[in-house]
């Protein structure tokens, strides 16, 4: 086994390091990462749905989506991230006791009562202070999971307060639990740093072969190119959401107005515009114009942008309409 700590902080850049040790190493990987704020989103999420991203954008914070599936989570600094990307052995069992065992043996040598509960939350006292996810690829199986340890859970909470009135889909949906950070339950101070000593001690253990391994500049160029082709692309992160409705309703000087969009790959297919609004042009003019776009505010704001809106809605700004697109 080899063992690595990121050299990143950026979240693209770690997620993409996470596909590149999947697909480019042999060897058995346990691999430990911090992400400066950032939102990660599971493989199968629609991510509007998932974000507040009003708060989102104010604050410049990525969303990344991974190849894992399960629920979207926050990471800041103080959230420690763990990945085992291993060889399938054969008849090996599918849950999530066998990778997090590390983790939960730290905790306890700590005096902390933290448990696997359900199907991939650890917890104390009942509380979630990490989620896990898990993808197959081939004969490799990649594990990995976040734990809160010294997190800004107010910052978790405005980051993930999405309107759920907005969205209709299918997509898997996250589930809200009540979340702690493992500091909270400590009889004594420890550092993050500390802790991650302890948890590299116990994975030691169960791999006592496990080497040391520092990325080379090749590889962190390698790992750089997956960001700029698909971590840190809007197609990935956003665009490969899957299909949903869009449903929104805004009210302005011109009255109110309902939005109702279908998305499929990111991009608008079908957009209804309905309200008590008085205008002088068919509205459907500027729903075929709207139709096609990629649903992303920069594009639709160019596009209104070129649009007679008073003479569609009456007195109504850009401002008022993007809102309800969005």
């Amino acid at each position: 086994m080899l063992f690595a700590i990121s050299p990143s902080n950026w979240a693209p850049f770690n997620i993409a390091c996470e596909e590149y040790i999947l697909k480019g190493f042999e060897e058995d990987f346990f691999l430990l990462y911090r992400n400066a704020p950032s939102i990660i989103v599971g493989r199968n999420q629609n991510t509007l749905a998932e974000i507040n991203l009003p708060w989102v954008r104010e604050h410049q914070i990525p969303v990344v989506r991974r190849l894992t599936g399960g629920g979207t989570v926050f990471h800041d600094l103080g959230n420690l991230n763990f990945s085992f990307i291993m060889n399938r052995c054969a008849g090996e069992e599918s849950g999530f006791a066998k990778y997090t065992a590390p983790v939960l043996s730290a905790l306890q040598k700590l005096g902390v009562d933290a448990r696997l509960e359900g199907r991939n939350d650890l917890t104390i006292q009942g509380q979630k202070f990490s989620g896990n996810a898990r993808a197959l690829y081939f004969n490799k199986i990649q594990q990995h999971g976040t734990i809160l340890f010294d997190s800004h859970i107010g910052n978790l909470s405005a980051a993930l307060k999405a309107n759920p009135l907005k969205f209709r889909d299918k997509a898997v949906k996250s589930v809200s639990r009540r979340v702690t950070n493992v500091s909270e339950h400590l009889s004594q101070p420890v550092s993050l740093p500390e802790f991650i000593q302890l948890v590299h001690a116990e994975v030691l253990k169960l791999y006592p072969e496990a080497q040391e391994y520092a990325f080379s500049q090749a590889d962190r160029d390698a790992i750089q190119t997956l960001v700029t082709d698909k971590y840190d692309t809007w197609e990935w992160n956003f665009g490969r959401s899957p299909a949903y409705n869009h449903v929104q309703a805004i009210r302005c000087e011109a009255g109110t107005i309902e939005f109702h969009a279908d998305v499929h790959s990111g991009r608008i297919t079908a957009l209804k515009v309905y309200g008590d609004f008085f205008g002088n042009r068919d509205i459907g003019e500027l729903e075929a114009a709207l139709t096609g776009l990629p649903h992303r505010e920069e594009e639709l704001r160019r596009a209104l942008e070129a649009l007679p809106l008073a003479e569609y809605f009456g007195p109504a700004s850009i401002a008022d309409i993007l809102p309800g697109l969005i």
